[in-house]
């Protein structure tokens, strides 16, 4: 079988990976969500149909997701969260933001690859909480591309734990946020297997009174001889009210590694944004 609705808790191997977000989201979503999805991509095969999970934050969904992608297989799998409506057509009647939330465990055997797209978009007033965890081994390789287009609050965050060697990590992270919007993002990896391979690359936009914070961590494990991690971020700020925190970290306890980070943070002028609108940008 290559899919199934489990309505007792996921296998018990992915309680040993860790998520983005902590294990308080874990716990959370855990609690609200009412069955949890189990899918399986058998060894040597390519899966053509995306693994889709999807989830609504005017009618506070959530999602328990479990992904197992078999040695030499390869799957592409996309999360999305949008607004929606209410089940009634009528907002809800508390005074408790919409909320939805997924959370995301994938197991990347060796030599296989996983293609991740994350597409974040719900309505001001409403809530969005992403937690993905990754274990990628040896010879593996996941390309992850994250889309945070808007909400009230948005809270991102990507934990993935290369234990192979020579297992590799590349993403992408573009963000858009504006009015009073709350951004925060935390992407963690774990560089445990020798000649592993992250590189990170963030950019996006901050406009009005936004407030965006990232941290992105990279720890380079004991062990992992010959393993590079690389981090960058570019900033564009384009209201006077932003608030923009930029946090990356680099941990190493280990020789023959190599771990770089750099930000750049900027602004557009007032003359610049009118030469833009004047030519219908």
């Amino acid at each position: 079988a290559d899919a199934g609705k489990v309505y007792l808790p996921l296998p018990r191997l992915f309680e040993r990976i860790e998520c983005g977000m902590g294990q308080e989201v874990t716990d959370y979503v855990e609690s609200q969500a009412f069955k949890s999805d189990f899918y399986n991509v058998p060894a040597h095969t390519k899966r053509e149909e995306p693994i889709v999970v999807a989830v609504s934050a005017a009618q506070n969904q959530c999602a328990n997701t479990g992904i197992i992608v078999r040695e030499g297989a390869e799957a592409t799998v996309v999360i999305a969260a949008f607004s929606g409506d209410t089940d009634d057509g009528t907002p809800a009647g508390n005074d408790a933001l919409p909320t939805s939330a997924a959370l995301t465990r994938i197991v990347v055997e060796a030599g296989a690859k996983l293609h991740l797209i994350e597409m974040l978009g719900v309505n001001e007033g409403q809530q969005h909480l992403e937690s993905v965890g990754l274990e990628i081994h040896q010879d593996a390789a996941v390309d992850v591309k994250q889309y945070a287009l808007g909400g009230s609050t948005i809270g991102l965050g990507l934990t993935a734990n290369l234990v192979g060697a020579r297992a590799r990590l590349d993403l992408n992270n573009r963000y858009h946020a504006t009015h009073e919007e709350t951004l925060d993002i935390n992407h963690l990896v774990r560089m445990r297997g020798t000649s592993t391979r992250a590189q990170l690359t963030e950019s996006g936009v901050l406009n009005e009174a936004a407030k965006k914070t990232l941290r992105a961590t990279i720890d380079l494990v004991r062990g992992a001889k010959d393993a590079q991690g690389n981090e960058i971020e570019t900033v564009m700020i384009l209201g006077d009210d932003v608030v923009n925190k930029t946090m990356p970290v680099i941990l190493c306890d280990e020789d023959d590694v190599a771990g770089n980070h750099g930000a750049t943070i900027g602004s557009v002028s007032p003359e610049q944004l009118d030469y833009l609108a004047a030519r219908g940008l």
